[in-house]
């Protein structure tokens, strides 16, 4: 049996014991009925995993709801608004090999934990798993499905399911030690489109990232909660992906697009391109281009034949 292979236990809220190898992380800011209501999703599964929420710095009760609440998450509050940098407090404080990311509007399907932990046992390179996403109680297929599952990678005889280079957060499963050599969501992009450069990280180190529609996620995302100017920090973040780890030319090109929309007057982006400015002497110090096999398989993913409106922006497929 491999490190990765061992059970971990702990007791639940009810006295139950946990045998689950694999954590659910949540992060969470002022949504306290939200990650209430996850936490009843997540208490129902034959896994009875722990769960670890991170408090994104809440005024609203968040962590002492949690606290009390029956499933008996761990709760950590950094004090502040980590971001997307929350997912790896979550993850270097697991303690079992694998660690399934949800957001506070999102659960895993019965059975999928025990799924995806199979499958990283069975395929020792494995790095992370993304699941099939369910969307509302009518359980709709969240658009990004069919991308991932047309994905153009190559198959691979090593990995299980479509090699990808996106995902959405909420969805996917991780092996602890690939998430924490890989470094984890960068500190620089805090939030949004995150997945992306996690994805080429992952590849770039040897593991395996796939889409494995197997593994089954609930997602019921709240309209009144969507964050404006969310379409400018996009297109930041993704010039950042550019400045850290594309060619110049890549970055070059996704500035003057932001740049091109603060001229025009978009709302967010000037605000978006002045935090790409500040953020680009940084990124040029941590700058690590990628192999030339990962720059390849980012070449089919931009070919013009892909088509911009069914992808949604974040999961790389531009």
């Amino acid at each position: 049996m491999t490190a990765d292979q061992h059970a971990v236990t702990g007791l639940a809220g009810d006295g139950a014991r946990h045998t689950s190898r694999t954590t659910v992380a949540i992060i969470t800011r002022n949504r306290r009925d939200s990650v209430l209501h996850t936490l009843d999703r997540l208490a129902e599964l034959p896994e009875r995993p722990p769960v670890i929420v991170v408090d994104n710095g809440s005024d609203d009760g968040t962590a002492d709801a949690v606290r009390a609440h029956p499933a008996g998450a761990e709760v950590l509050c950094p004090g502040r608004n980590t971001g997307a940098l929350g997912r790896t407090l979550a993850v270097r404080h697991a303690r079992t090999p694998y660690v399934a990311f949800s957001d506070d509007d999102s659960w895993w399907a019965p059975g999928a934990l025990t799924t995806a932990a199979r499958l990283l046992d069975d395929h020792p390179d494995l790095g992370l798993v993304a699941a099939r996403t369910l969307v509302g109680p009518d359980n709709t297929e969240d658009p990004l499905n069919a991308v991932l599952a047309n994905s153009p990678l190559p198959p691979s005889d090593r990995f299980p399911g479509r090699p990808v280079l996106g995902f959405l957060a909420c969805a996917v499963v991780v092996r602890r030690s690939a998430y924490l050599e890989a470094g984890g969501y960068h500190p620089l992009l805090f939030f949004g489109a995150e997945e992306t450069l996690l994805a080429y990280d992952l590849t770039a180190a040897g593991w395996g990232v796939t889409y494995t529609p197997e593994l089954t996620a609930h997602h019921h995302p709240d309209a009144a909660t969507a964050r404006p100017g969310r379409s400018p920090l996009l297109q930041r973040n993704e010039a950042l992906t550019g400045w850290l780890r594309r060619p110049l030319r890549v970055a070059l090109r996704r500035t003057a697009t932001l740049a091109g929309a603060a001229a025009r007057g978009e709302p967010g982006a000037t605000a978006a391109l002045l935090g790409l400015l500040a953020r680009i002497p940084p990124a040029l110090a941590k700058r690590h281009p990628l192999p030339a096999d990962v720059e390849h398989a980012i070449g089919l993913l931009e070919r013009p034949a892909r088509t911009p409106s069914a992808v949604r922006p974040g999961t790389h497929q531009p």
